[in-house]
This record gives structure tokens, sequence and C-alpha cells, in this order.
């Protein structure tokens, strides 16, 4: 895999996504991520669909280098694996304004860790081979 490759989703941007100073909200690019990343992981034909049942955020971290308006959307937000462990992976993001080259810096950089939950049994589990793999595939080299 490249460097300007990874999994790329177009996120609409909602008006109320937007904060008093017209950029957007904080939490708002939060759940954003999360819409970016659900087409990736958890739609029935993937590997991980598995995770539907059982993920928990263990980590978050946000960057931002330039605002993000409404008149942005749809946001570009690439995304790949940083590293997979035992019970948790975590994934780097970067998000562009609609239309903006790979090549250009993005306006924000982040970074979420997924660990792999039981829900019956409240406690994290290993991630499964099939998982790993899947996951592994859309790690940079």
């Amino acid at each position: 895999m490249t460097l300007s490759e990874g999994f790329h989703a177009e996120v609409e941007v909602r008006w109320s996504d937007m904060d008093v100073f017209q950029h957007i909200n904080h939490a708002r690019l939060v759940t954003l991520l999360e819409e970016a990343r659900i087409p990736w992981l958890f739609e029935d034909d993937r590997p991980t669909v598995t995770l539907r049942d059982g993920a928990v955020i263990a980590d978050l971290h946000v960057r931002y280098r330039g605002q993000l308006r409404h008149s942005d959307s749809p946001l570009d937000v690439l995304m790949w694996v940083e590293k997979v462990r035992a019970v948790d992976f975590t994934i780097n993001y970067e998000v562009r304004p609609k239309g903006v080259d790979v090549s250009v810096a993005p306006s924000i950089i982040a970074s979420t860790q997924i660990a792999a939950f039981d829900i019956d049994t409240q406690r994290l589990r290993r991630i499964t081979d099939v998982e790993r793999a899947y996951l592994e595939s859309w790690q940079r080299a």
C-alpha cells in the first residue's frame, strides 16, 4: 500500500455539526470519524462485521491543522490501520475538504484505538484470525 492509499469515505457535514464559529464542532467531528469507519469495518460483507457486536474505543486523539466548514462537505476521510495487537487495533485518519488531493496536508489528523469486546462476559476478547487478516491488509508498509 502506498502512502496515499487507504480506505476513503465521504462523510456529509450536517448544518448541526457546526459551532458558533462556523467550523465543525469537536464532538461532532468525532461522530463524523465514526460514520467514516462504519462502511470500512462494520458493513455486512466485511470480515470485521463481528466487531459490531462488541468493540469499544480505548483511546482517541484529534489534531486540528486547519478549519473545516459546512461548505467543505462531503469530507474525504482517509483511513488505514497503524497496528494490530491481540485485543485491539489503531486506526489513523486524515480528513480533507471535498476535492482536495491527498498530496495536500490534511485539515485533521486523528487516531482511534479500538478494542474487541465480548458484551456477554463484559471482557475484552482476542481479535480473530479473520479479523486480523483484514485489518493487517490495511496497514501501510
